[in-house]
């Protein structure tokens, strides 16, 4: 039964991390179609990351259930931003 709870556990945060992949690539397209708005929709979405990094930090949410969430999707978020960075770049 405990290999099925971690196995559970590691497939949610699977999930969670994709998820974020695919929201970092949702918000970076979505200002980018006019082609001026990239680098500002980006940024915008790493300020609000920050933000929310220091809120949930300062104010000690750390052991609470949904701080995991939470962090796996900024994980997830950053990291999408970070491959679109290359794939504009090449």
């Amino acid at each position: 039964m405990k290999v099925m709870s971690i196995l559970r556990d590691v497939i949610l945060r699977i999930i969670n991390l994709l998820l974020g992949f695919f929201l970092a690539t949702v918000f970076s397209t979505l200002p980018g179609q006019t082609g001026d708005w990239t680098i500002v929709g980006s940024g915008v979405i790493v300020s609000l990351l920050e933000y929310l990094s220091w809120y949930i930090y300062t104010e000690n949410y750390i052991k609470s259930s949904n701080f995991s969430f939470v962090n796996e999707l900024k994980i997830g978020i950053m990291y999408g931003l970070f491959v679109d960075s290359f794939k504009l770049g090449s």
